[in-house]
């Protein structure tokens, strides 16, 4: 699963995420079910639920259909004070896709506002609060780019893993267990599935649209991580294969701004460490 190593590095992203419900409320028809547990007889549960996997496999299904999408991202994660005190902080995304090869993620808050374009050819990400722009040249997938930007950049998207080509092979890679919690009615303002799955490094769970298959919402502890913090991804205003304006994969006022290297924050901070650490000249 991408996600199950990198919605830790979103601090560094200059995305976060919000989507929105297309489905009606309905009230919840199923009390969560217990989590498995091994059997009476001795003989272990199984680790994964067909039940499970066929849940994912339907959601991955409809966003890898989809030829255009649109949706909202709202993103809270965990990061400690200096007292100990666990604080909360929340990102928000208009994500804008075209599949193969065109995203658009605006970021306005909270935090320092971004943009982020991809046309197939070049990657863009753009600080309209100073007016700064850094360029590179792209792959031509989505799947490919999100790899690249991140590589090259640290910029990382938390919905990645619903937006690539196949979904289900992201977020069955390296699965050790999944299986069905139960259902809902209180997320999205629908019916939803929810759906336990884990990994040698994450354990998560996501609310998926009993009726329409589209996430609505995904929590997240990675067990590895010192203050085994959490993540909260929420979901709505979906829409999927409706009209997008060629123009949306690109920013007038992006490309008049000067331009600034398109590299990671924390190498260049490495840099500057390095550099101080350098004896000079003489000395």
């Amino acid at each position: 699963m991408r996600w199950t190593g990198k919605l830790r590095v979103a601090l560094l992203a200059m995305t976060g995420l919000a989507v929105s419900v297309g489905a009606d409320a309905q009230p919840a028809q199923r009390a969560p079910a217990v989590p498995p547990s091994p059997a009476q007889d001795g003989n272990p549960a199984p680790q994964i639920e067909p039940k499970a996997t066929e849940l994912l496999k339907a959601m991955s299904s409809r966003l890898a259909s989809a030829k255009t999408m649109s949706f909202t991202a709202v993103n809270t994660y965990e990061s400690p004070a200096r007292s100990g005190q666990p604080l909360y902080y929340t990102t928000i995304s208009e994500v804008t896709l075209q599949r193969p090869d065109k995203l658009r993620v605006i970021t306005p808050g909270d935090g320092p506002p971004t943009e982020f374009y991809y046309d197939g050819k070049h990657m863009v990400a753009y600080d309209p609060a100073v007016n700064l722009v850094a360029v590179a040249d792209a792959p031509p997938t989505i799947d490919a780019m999100a790899k690249a930007v991140y590589d090259q950049a640290a910029i990382y998207f938390p919905f990645i893993d619903f937006i690539v080509s196949d979904p289900y092979k992201d977020m069955s890679d390296g699965l050790k267990s999944a299986f069905f919690v139960g259902q809902s009615g209180v997320v999205g303002g629908t019916l939803t599935d929810m759906v336990a799955v884990a990994s040698d490094i994450v354990q998560a769970e996501i609310w998926i649209g009993a009726s329409d298959h589209l996430p609505r919402m995904i929590r997240a502890v990675f067990p590895q991580e010192a203050g085994k913090n959490r993540y909260e991804t929420q979901f709505s205003d979906w829409h999927l294969n409706t009209a997008v304006k060629p123009d949306s994969f690109a920013s007038q006022r992006a490309e008049k701004a000067p331009h600034m290297p398109f590299r990671r924050p924390d190498a260049e901070a490495a840099q500057q460490q390095e550099g101080h650490a350098q004896p000079k000249g003489g000395q």
